[in-house]
């Protein structure tokens, strides 16, 4: 099942596509203004079964919202996934050059992560199922 993983917020939404043997082919950080607009070609295009929302900021309305599709749409808790965001970016982007020698639990990645949080969030859909 193709899960699609949405991280709330209220000045950025993380999203991430989850295929059901556990791959990420889409990954972005896009404004809460244009979510539906944005949200409709990716729900084509990776045929996009369920729709796993965080319970955090704005979550009830973003649920709300990306009801419209006409897919199942489920509410996940989003509890500490800022913290394992943190380490999945670190895993794709080690860190290079004298950042590596610091311990990672001390590093802060150089953008946003909520596309990092909307993955976990499909990850903990897939794995109530």
């Amino acid at each position: 099942m193709t899960v699609l993983g949405i991280d709330p917020g209220s000045r950025k939404v993380g999203v991430a596509v989850l295929t059901e043997s556990g791959e990420v082919p889409f990954r972005a950080i896009l404004q809460p203004d244009r979510l539906l607009e944005d949200l409709a070609p990716l729900i084509d295009r990776y045929r996009v079964e369920v729709i796993a929302v965080g319970g955090g900021t704005r979550g009830s309305e973003i649920l709300h919202r990306v009801a419209d599709f006409g897919l199942p749409c489920e509410r996940v808790d989003e509890t500490s996934t800022t913290l394992d965001a943190r380490k999945l970016y670190f895993e794709a982007f080690p860190p290079r050059g004298w950042r590596r020698l610091i311990p990672r639990g001390m590093l802060t990645p150089p953008r946003p992560i909520d596309d990092f949080a909307a993955e976990l969030i499909a990850r903990r859909f897939q794995g109530t199922r």
